[in-house]
């Protein structure tokens, strides 16, 4: 069967904490107002937000041969991700994800773990399963596939495969290859701080955010930036740039949103809609998504986000 979607990227639970979570130390003892451990990793966020919007994925990653492994590898194949291609390791444990949430703002700590997997064994395109599209995410909290991304998205461009990729933050905020990455790709999905970020990592300083991604977009790739409650906005090498604007809301957590946005994003362009709906699609789902706590809880099938697209079309008509 030839999937929609093939997922290349991390898998691992999401210790998600709520209430006073700024720590102090000094042996202070604080009380929260909860503790839940949830999907996470970018890359099962987006194949789960996928999933949920009818989309046939499946998640190339790897977990450890314990609990925590076991536990996410039950909840993402329930979910209706395929998860035969997940590997699973004797000799490293399954990384975690502690998140501070506040609501509106969060912040992470990570033990990388199995997160930083070693990298698909494929040598040539036929070694690629068959896909309609490649989805790659968290690429600089896996330094072993980051160094073998040039030859493995050449492999899959071969074989057929349009290609996505979603970065995530880099911890030492160098974004170290992205030059010798972005003329292979289809699309990239960064948020705004890391658009900025990125163009400057490759010499265009600017606070300006269309620059920021029509820079980007000039060394190939469609660029879709996501705004928060500010929207989205598009940009192509050709100079254009569509933006969509977005939608304030009082988030439970906003965990995952970006991925749900990118789910949404190739969601829509797969169903063969074009670019302004796509858009429409990507701020919706993000949207959703923070209506609870952790990056899947709240993801919205396909006609939940048909049901607010159609609703917001509504309130946008009386307004």
């Amino acid at each position: 069967m030839t999937l929609d979607v093939l997922v290349l990227g991390d898998l691992n639970p999401d210790l998600v904490l709520t209430g006073d979570v700024v720590p102090r130390f000094g042996q202070a003892e604080q009380l929260l107002t909860g503790a839940d451990l949830l999907i996470g990793g970018s890359g099962a966020i987006a194949a789960h937000g996928l999933a949920r919007l009818g989309v046939a994925v499946a998640l190339v990653a790897e977990v450890g041969e314990d609990g925590f492994g076991r536990d996410m590898l039950a909840r993402i194949a329930g979910a209706g991700v395929d998860v035969s291609r997940v590997r699973r390791s004797a000799d490293r444990t399954t990384g975690l994800s502690v998140v501070l949430s506040d609501g509106a703002a969060r912040s992470t700590l990570t033990y990388l773990g199995t997160i930083d997997a070693d990298p698909p064994a494929w040598t040539r395109p036929d070694d690629i399963p068959p896909a309609r599209w490649l989805h790659v995410s968290s690429v600089y909290l896996q330094p072993r596939l980051a160094a073998e991304l040039p030859r493995l998205l050449g492999l899959a461009r071969a074989a057929g495969l349009r290609i996505s990729m979603d970065t995530n933050l880099d911890p030492a905020g160098r974004f170290a290859g992205l030059a010798e990455l972005l003329p292979l790709l289809d699309l990239l999905l960064p948020n705004a701080g890391e658009a900025l970020a990125m163009a400057a990592s490759l010499g265009a300083l600017t606070d300006d955010l269309a620059q920021a991604a029509l820079g980007l977009a000039a060394h190939g790739p469609v660029v879709v930036v996501k705004n928060g409650a500010d929207g989205a906005l598009l940009a192509r090498a050709d100079g254009s740039v569509v933006v969509h604007g977005g939608r304030a809301i009082e988030p439970v957590d906003t965990t995952g949103a970006g991925d749900s946005f990118d789910a949404g994003y190739l969601a829509a362009v797969l169903a063969g809609h074009p670019e302004v709906t796509a858009l429409a699609w990507a701020d919706a789902a993000g949207r959703l998504a923070t209506r609870a706590l952790g990056g899947t809880a709240a993801q919205p099938t396909r006609e939940e986000l048909l049901a607010e697209l159609t609703d917001h079309a509504a309130r946008s008509g009386r307004a």
